[in-house]
């Protein structure tokens, strides 16, 4: 009872994180204007490279332009839903490891890897999320072609196995703390190689598209999520996606056990 009950309690304890962020934040309204003022940057830039490729051709690697701002409006959102919860949450607990203080997480009824998975939101990134779905929808009616309900399912079912694959790809990053206490960096550098996902991956070369693809997983996050949204999807690689999210989670708990295992805590 209680497993099947585990996901009602895990949105349970978001949206407590959620109003606790929300009650911390309402005394620094500026961050909002700051992260509205940053977002429209990154927009602009974006959008300035595509008008600039498409001023000398038609189509980038079979990607027409409506199409390319499609993976654009996937790219903010998956961004924003990483930076909302997943990234600061990640921060946090890789400074609790190496400050002892996970102790007071693991000492709570819930389970320590949801806790740790959520216990830091950031509000304001849920700009990007809005300005993603935005762009998506203005892409949408720019294509001139009317979505689908395989495209649509396509595209939910990609976009949720794309974040199960990041939020994995997270957590077995920031599970290194247990043995390399200052690894900060290493979400920098995840962030780094996420800039990538701005184009297609199958415009990469090709040992540079294995990287994107198996080992930073951005184009299960972004390129296949928008490829499901332009009717580039084909069954065989939705499945693909499926599958990997699944076996990247149950990876990815089997390590957060492991690395538990060499926590030795505040009193070490």
């Amino acid at each position: 009872m209680r497993s099947f009950l585990q996901p009602f309690q895990s949105l349970r304890l978001l949206w407590v994180f959620f109003r606790i962020s929300l009650l911390n934040e309402a005394a620094y309204r500026a961050n909002f204007f700051m992260q509205v003022l940053q977002s429209l940057i990154n927009l602009a830039t974006s959008l300035v490279l595509l008008l600039t490729i498409f001023s000398y051709t038609s189509a980038l690697n079979g990607w027409r332009p409506a199409e390319l701002l499609a993976l654009v409006g996937v790219y903010f959102l998956m961004g924003g839903l990483m930076n909302v919860v997943l990234q600061p949450s990640m921060s946090r607990f890789m400074k609790d490891i190496r400050m002892g203080t996970l102790d007071y997480t693991l000492t709570k009824p819930e389970d320590a890897q949801v806790l740790v998975s959520m216990q830091q939101v950031e509000i304001w990134r849920l700009v990007d999320v809005l300005l993603g779905i935005v762009i998506i929808i203005v892409a949408m009616f720019w294509r001139g072609t009317i979505v689908n309900a395989w495209e649509i399912l396509g595209f939910v079912a990609t976009l949720i196995a794309g974040a199960m694959i990041i939020y994995s790809f997270l957590l077995v990053l920031a599970t290194i703390s247990f043995w390399y206490v200052k690894v900060d960096n290493i979400l920098v550098i995840f962030q780094s190689m996420y800039e990538a996902g701005r184009w297609p991956v199958t415009i990469y070369p090709g040992w540079l598209r294995i990287i994107l693809t198996f080992i930073v997983p951005v184009a299960f996050a972004i390129t296949v999520p928008a490829s499901a949204l332009v009717g580039q999807l084909t069954w065989y690689i939705l499945l693909g996606a499926v599958i990997l999210a699944i076996v990247a989670l149950l990876g990815a708990r089997s390590f957060w056990r492991i690395g538990l295992r060499h926590y030795t805590g505040a009193s070490a």
